[in-house]
C-alpha cells in the first residue's frame, strides 16, 4: 500500500484530493484495488467534458441532479440514482440543479484511462 494509507486500509480524502478543491481521484492499482474512483463535488453548470474510457463507468448520483450523456441518449440522474455508461462509448455529465452535486464515478479498472474529446 502507498503511503497515503494507513494500517488498517484506510485511505484519507485529503491523500487523494484533487487540487484545492473537495474533489477526489481513487486508483485502484495505488492501492490493491480493482476499481478507481473520482469523487466529483460540482457547482451549477460544471461537469466534465465529453470523454470515454477502455472499460463501464458507473455513476451514484449522492446529492443534487446531473445531465448524464452516453453515447446519443441524454437522461437526468438524481441523489440516489445509479447510471451506467459501456466501454469507448463517449459519455459527460453536467449539473443541472440548483445546488452542490455529488456524484461517485465508479471505473471498472484499477488504473484511470480517460481520453477528452472535446
Amino acid at each position: 500500500m502507498n503511503t497515503a494509507s494507513t494500517s488498517e486500509g484506510v485511505v484519507a480524502a485529503g491523500a487523494i484530493r484533487i487540487g484545492a478543491g473537495r474533489s477526489r481521484r481513487f486508483v485502484g492499482a495505488e492501492h490493491g484495488a480493482d476499481v478507481s474512483y473520482f469523487y466529483v463535488e460540482n457547482q451549477p453548470g460544471e461537469g466534465p467534458g465529453l470523454h470515454w474510457h477502455p472499460y463501464s463507468e458507473t455513476w451514484v448520483v449522492l446529492e443534487g441532479t446531473a445531465r448524464i450523456t452516453v453515447g446519443d441518449e441524454t437522461f437526468v440522474a438524481r441523489a440516489g440514482d445509479t447510471a451506467t455508461g459501456p466501454a469507448r462509448v463517449p459519455h459527460c455529465f453536467t449539473n443541472v440543479g440548483e445546488g452542490m452535486l455529488r456524484i461517485l464515478g465508479i471505473h471498472a479498472s484499477p488504473t484511470i484511462i480517460q481520453t477528452f474529446l472535446d
